[in-house]
């Protein structure tokens, strides 16, 4: 059990569940479920995947624990089942389960109510508790129950541990909604100012930055209410600049802290950055085990507490402290590019700006649980800011909505669904409508989403009302006469406003590069070698769409089910797989080769020496070229985010597997693999991913993919959203290189723009006499592709 408890410390999520797993397996066979023994590790279990994110299955553990301790015999005043009483209320919280969280607290409460020390110790309330107090219409006792225990706790653990920080910000949420503004105004500056330090913003647990969101959410709403009232009490900044700096927070933080786990093992290639990043992560993990063990020592009874031990952790945890912020400095002087990685510093509206060229406009969303805020700062002139009554589960459903016209699977053009305008018209106006004044004169806007819309390309949305209405003789036709926002301005996507500044500040490119290399149509098994070499190819129906899926047989997805004590209990609750996937299973994509060919064609590079296809297409020729002297790089192939593969807990391309290409490695070029590259690109395609599904996973996956291949030296990155149509996308892919090779004055984010407008426009698929069969004005076909980085030269 202590060896899980150090890998979650660690963020090594999947092996403490393997850990853990074992452990429960031992107890059940020796033991049973009906043991207070057992019911411990059960509980310990549903904290590792709570820690995963996974609610709906840590919830279900949790909710057993607390049985296998009642069934034991446990008494109402046990401390352990008071305990595994407070993860199932914790996780409650962590689904918004507000009124049924504060029943298992009221519970743990009359539990402990006849023994007064364990009372003290676990039903005090912390940030969780304190939160549904709030959200359940209760602040005042939300005041009464945490201002106590933080004045206690904070001597004790100091103003940094987490425990203090969460605890302060849901005071500050609590003194809000009584009406207490001077004081919320200063628990709220505290903890964001902690938030705000170095080695804080990529720290968090999924559970700790769903209560960071909370936070956040809060001051945002009170600054802005605050705005223009004369009753700031003393703001040191003006609430739209503050709140637009904040949201960073919060919107990077799953993507940053994979980030900061992968960056310090990457083959970064310098020894010094690499002796300084083990120990940066190393620093990080000591402290962040230190603060679990103060927290542990803080919920053991009064008298079995020790002082001694607390001080000792204490002043460690500021030597620790002391030691980061030295270490910090050294990094951020010797390798700022690397100390921007693993601690992205949240930019002001004046450092975006300032980021910007002429003609740019930057628009910020954050989406919160019932509101968006949108941000439009031009590069001259005043930023506009709305605040739109649209949360985080409206604008989902708006989103899936429009993606069913667009994600369609292999459908026959006869029943391609419908692309919803009147939906794409509302976003529009929702979002984009209210801030015009900040962008309107732009014609090139670098979008920054949140949530779901990284899913959907702002391209697609519609200025004025448009009705497609029946389609003209030639399907998809009528498409031509939408007014998208493309119409109006080239469009580039960044995972975060940090990442402008940073992409911004690299220093100009170098001269003597060579224009391209292309990897594509990888094989994943000999079987796929086999076929390549026998020219099998699946013919396409007629009047259909030949899609890029990620087509495997199985997905894979862990699965728990309910416990029980039958003796064969262990086998049946052993790591469990809904269904399993290996590299051999994913789909070969031949006609990606034709797609590499023709992007090398556009640049003029050289085929024999450019291209890596099939057997070629590996990782150890990725990783042995000399990448850097590549303008544009091409990865066609299957991009892959977590789960998708047995044992993946990274995004990563799929490259030939390593039994066909005679090599090691596992064919995989993962996001810790891409950190180590040395690249000075101008673009990275990656042409086959699938990087939209529908949990959002995609998003951040591509955010994460974006931030490595940045920090490797790209500029720029051409993405697909959903699986396309490989006609079109040889098309367009093609004809973006074309356009800039011919006009180097051109900018990346306005050749793609010029290049789906011709697509749009010009181009459909025509039968053997030549007569047009449809057209692409379909935005499935020339909407799939977006700009992520830097837009322009």
């Amino acid at each position: 059990m202590r060896f899980a408890e150090f890998l979650v410390g660690r963020n090594r999520l999947a092996e403490a569940e393997v850990a853990i797993r074992n452990v429960l397996r031992r107890r059940l066979i020796s033991l049973g479920r009906d043991n207070a023994l057992t019911g411990r590790v059960i509980v310990q279990f549903a904290d590792v995947l709570k820690a995963q994110g996974r609610y709906p299955e840590a919830l279900q553990i949790a909710q057993a624990g607390v049985k296998a301790y009642e069934q034991s015999g446990a008494v109402a005043e046990s401390l352990r089942l008071a305990q595994a009483r407070r993860q199932v209320a914790e996780i409650l919280v962590l689904q918004m389960r507000w009124k049924e969280a504060l029943e298992v607290y009221q519970a743990v409460r009359s539990g402990l109510a006849a023994d007064p020390n364990s009372l003290d110790t676990v039903g005090r309330g912390d940030a969780s508790w304190g939160l549904a107090l709030v959200k359940a219409g209760h602040a005042a006792e939300a005041v009464e129950l945490l201002t106590p225990r933080i004045a206690q706790d904070r001597r004790l653990l100091g103003d940094s541990h987490p425990s203090i920080v969460f605890g302060r910000g849901v005071l500050a949420l609590a003194l809000t909604r009584t009406g207490d503004t001077k004081r919320a105004l200063a628990e709220f500056r505290a903890t964001t100012s902690v938030l705000l330090a170095a080695g804080n913003s990529s720290g968090f647990t999924p559970a700790q930055a769903e209560i960071v969101r909370h936070i956040i959410e809060g001051f945002i709403d009170l600054l802005l209410d605050l705005r223009g009232t004369g009753n700031d009490q003393g703001l040191a900044a003006d609430a739209i600049a503050e709140s637009f700096r904040l949201s960073d927070i919060v919107r990077g933080s799953q993507v940053q802290r994979a980030l900061s786990a992968n960056a310090a093992r990457a083959a970064i290639g310098n020894s010094d950055l690499s002796a300084l990043a083990r120990k940066e992560q190393d620093l990080g993990e000591n402290a962040k085990a230190l603060h679990g063990y103060l927290l542990n020592q803080m919920q053991l009874p009064r008298a079995e507490q020790s002082l001694k031990v607390i001080e000792d952790m204490r002043k460690r945890l500021d030597d620790i402290s002391l030691e980061r912020r030295a270490l910090h400095a050294d990094l951020q002087k010797r390798f700022p590019n690397y100390a921007n990685l693993i601690d992205p510093k949240p930019v002001t509206l004046q450092q975006a700006r300032s980021a910007l060229k002429p003609g740019e406009a930057l628009i910020s969303v954050y989406v919160g649980q019932d509101k968006t805020y949108v941000w439009a700062v031009p590069q001259q002139g005043i930023p506009a800011f709305a605040a739109v009554p649209l949360g985080d589960k409206a604008l989902t459903e708006s989103v899936m909505q429009l993606r069913k016209a667009l994600d369609i699977g292999n459908t026959a053009i006869a029943r391609f669904p419908k692309f919803e305008t009147a939906t794409a018209h509302k976003l529009y106006n929702d979002l984009l409508k209210p801030v015009e004044a900040g962008w309107k004169d732009a014609n090139s806007l670098i979008i920054v989403p949140h949530r779901a819309l990284g899913q959907l390309p702002f391209s697609l949305l519609v200025t004025a009302p448009a009705d497609v209405g029946a389609d003209t003789a030639v399907p998809f036709d009528g498409y031509r006469a939408v007014p998208w926002l493309l119409r109006k301005a080239a469009v580039t996507q960044l995972p975060s406003v940090n990442a402008l500044t940073t992409l911004r500040a690299l220093p100009a490119v170098t001269a003597n590069r060579r224009e391209f290399i292309g990897f594509g149509d990888p094989y994943f098994s000999k079987t796929q070698q086999t076929e390549a070499a026998s020219q099998e190819r699946i013919q396409v129906a007629a009047l259909s769409a030949n899609l890029r899926n990620l087509r495997i047989d199985t997905i894979a997805l862990p699965m728990t089910n309910d416990l029980d004590d039958s003796p064969d209990s262990a086998l049946r609750n052993a790591p469990k797989v809904a269904n399993s996937s290996t590299l051999a299973q994913l789909a070969r994509l031949p006609e990606t080769a034709d797609e590499i060919r023709d992007i090398a064609q556009a640049l003029k590079a050289d085929t024999n020496k450019d291209i890596f296809l099939g057997v070629q297409a590996n990782e150890k020729n990725v990783k042995s070229m000399n990448l850097a002297e590549r303008k544009v790089i091409a990865f066609a192939t299957h991009g892959l985010i977590p789960g998708d593969l047995n044992g993946l807990e990274q995004p990563a391309l799929a490259l030939t597997a390593p039994d066909v290409a005679g090599i090691e490695g596992d064919g995989l070029l993962t996001m810790e693999e891409i950190l180590g590259l040395k690249l000075n690109a101008d673009w990275v395609v990656l042409s086959a991913c699938n990087t939209g599904s529908g949990d959002g996973a995609g998003s951040e996956a591509i955010s994460g993919l974006g931030r490595a291949f940045f920090y490797a030296g790209a500029r720029s990155l051409l993405v697909s959203n959903w699986p396309v149509e490989t006609i079109s996308a040889r098309l367009l892919t093609a004809d973006i290189f074309k356009r800039s090779a011919e006009n180097p004055a051109l900018t990346r984010a306005e050749a793609l723009r010029q290049t789906m407008l011709w697509l749009m426009d010009n181009v459909g698929q025509r039968d053997a006499a030549g007569k047009m069969e449809f057209t692409y004005a379909h935005p499935m076909f020339w909407a799939p592709f977006a700009l992520i980085g830097d837009g322009g030269r």
